[in-house]
Formats: structure tokens, C-alpha cells, sequence
């Protein structure tokens, strides 16, 4: 069986240099992208941690990266047919 992925559900994934197949199961993707998002948002604390960013800074900051990642916030039995 092989899986059927939307095509705006593609089109987000390519954005974060995603290219899954037929075999690829959503369950996987959606887990490899939330790594990469806990990644960055793990990465920017740190450099506000560092004093890279300015603590009033960093809301805006972490509002922006998520509007990055909105494939997140669909769940993943609606990302294929």
C-alpha cells in the first residue's frame, strides 16, 4: 500500500527540503519535521540564552519560526487522500 500525499501538503514539505514518496509514511515526516522544528526553536533559546537575541525579542522570534512550520498544526491522518 502506498500512501497518496495532498499537494499543498507537498508543497510545505519542499519547503523545508522534504520530498517524501509513496512509501514515506506521514507518521515519519510529521515526526521529522517536528524534530526540526524543536531543532530551531531550541537553537534560537540558546542564542538568546547567549545574549544574541534580546529577551524582549524572543516572542517575536518564536512567533515567527512557528508561522514557518504551519504543516504542524494539521493533524497528520489529513496529509494524504
Amino acid at each position: 500500500m502506498g500512501f497518496k500525499y495532498r499537494e499543498t501538503v507537498l508543497a510545505a514539505l519542499v519547503r523545508h527540503g522534504v520530498m517524501p514518496d509513496q512509501k514515506t509514511p506521514p507518521e515519519l515526516v510529521h515526526e521529522f519535521i517536528n524534530d526540526l522544528y524543536r531543532y530551531e526553536i531550541r537553537k534560537l533559546r540558546d542564542r538568546m540564552r547567549a545574549g544574541l537575541i534580546a529577551k524582549e525579542d524572543y516572542a517575536s522570534r518564536v512567533s515567527e519560526l512557528r508561522k514557518r512550520y504551519p504543516i504542524l498544526s494539521l493533524p497528520v491522518e489529513y496529509w494524504t487522500e
